[in-house]
């Protein structure tokens, strides 16, 4: 069995007291430069290592706050959590990266492990629209934040985008350039952003005239690369193919551009094509892709700051708070063709 070094033996080889060595770990200012350098010395030497868990039950807050993301695979995610991560380092707290993979029951299981590890709080991206994982979780007290979905109650914070006004301006845009046949692929529809982005698109073809049946709707079971390309051969094989699509992601929309590239379809002259988020990928892919940008970091840097705000020194000044951001369509080659 690995033996563990302890604070004792850090004190015993620098010549100092237990209180000096801790002195030196939690507070150097008050600990004259020889000695501080002299007992840094023995700690390398040692290996020494500070205990988080004891440390945490002396101070009776964790150091640690949690990311829950619904898939760490897109990039979108990726940006969240680096704008987390960057006020997390700021305030000398770690990060707990986690990745529910769109499953609700994962989702609990990692909610059950945060209130056993006992975090600082949670951002998360809910799995589950029922509320029952979060309902579960409040029972523990810690603090959450929810990212990129709307809290419908004032029992904490969120940090959102404006999906509807996103798909309004995606589908808005495929109108202006002569479309009246779309189609809107999106993830599980029981994921609140697939809906909110649908409804948007609505929105855009009752504001042209157009009826709701105007929009086809391909439902894919992931937010994913490989849905995208299942949902491009579904738009394929459909009789009365529409001329444009709105996707509810990136991922999505670079999938069915696979899919239209293997079929000789091209883009955007036979189909026009729109994704949301504007991942990096976007601009880089085949075709450079229109998208709804998402400001990811800033979203992941402000939940991280309302959470840091409700668990710090000021807490009991907090008071909850909705942030919605507003989207922004960036236009590229890939819906760029008027149909007349």
């Amino acid at each position: 069995m690995a033996h563990t070094v302890g604070i004792k033996e850090v004190a015993r080889q620098a010549g100092v007291s237990v209180g000096t060595v801790s002195n030196v770990i939690n507070r150097p200012h008050m600990v004259a430069d020889e000695t501080r350098e002299r007992v840094q010395t023995a700690i390398v030497e040692l290996g020494y290592v500070r205990s988080e868990s004891a440390r945490q039950l002396r101070a009776g807050q964790s150091r640690i706050i949690a990311l829950l993301v619904l898939d760490m695979a897109n990039p979108f995610f990726v940006d969240v959590a680096s704008g987390a991560e960057r006020v997390a380092r700021a305030a000398t707290l770690g990060v707990m990266l986690c990745n529910s993979a769109q499953s609700t029951s994962e989702e609990s299981d990692y909610l059950s492990l945060f209130a056993e590890q006992r975090v600082r709080g949670v951002l998360l991206t809910p799995a589950d629209m029922s509320g029952r994982n979060l309902a579960d979780f409040r029972r523990h007290g810690i603090p959450f934040v929810l990212v990129d979905r709307v809290l419908p109650s004032a029992e904490g914070c969120s940090v959102s985008v404006d999906d509807v006004l996103g798909g309004t301006l995606a589908v808005r845009h495929l109108l202006a350039q002569g479309h009246t046949s779309v189609a809107y692929v999106s993830g599980p529809m029981t994921l609140q952003q697939c809906q909110d982005r649908m409804e948007g698109a609505v929105t855009a073809l009752t504001e042209a005239g157009l009826p709701d049946s105007a929009l086809r709707h391909v439902e894919a079971e992931r937010l994913d690369v490989p849905a995208g390309r299942d949902a491009g051969g579904r738009l394929l094989g459909m009789a009365d193919r529409p001329t444009a699509v709105f996707c509810a992601n990136d991922l999505l929309a670079l999938g069915v551009l696979q899919a239209l590239f293997a079929a000789g379809v091209r883009v955007p002259d036979e189909v026009a094509l729109v994704g949301y988020d504007d991942i990096e990928f976007a601009a880089a892919a085949a075709v450079p892709l229109t998208s709804v940008r998402q400001p990811a970091v800033r979203m992941g840097r402000q939940a991280a700051e309302l959470l840091l705000e409700e668990t710090g020194e000021s807490a009991g000044l907090h008071r909850h708070q909705r942030i919605v951001l507003e989207p922004e369509l960036i236009v590229r080659e890939s819906s760029m063709v008027a149909r007349r």
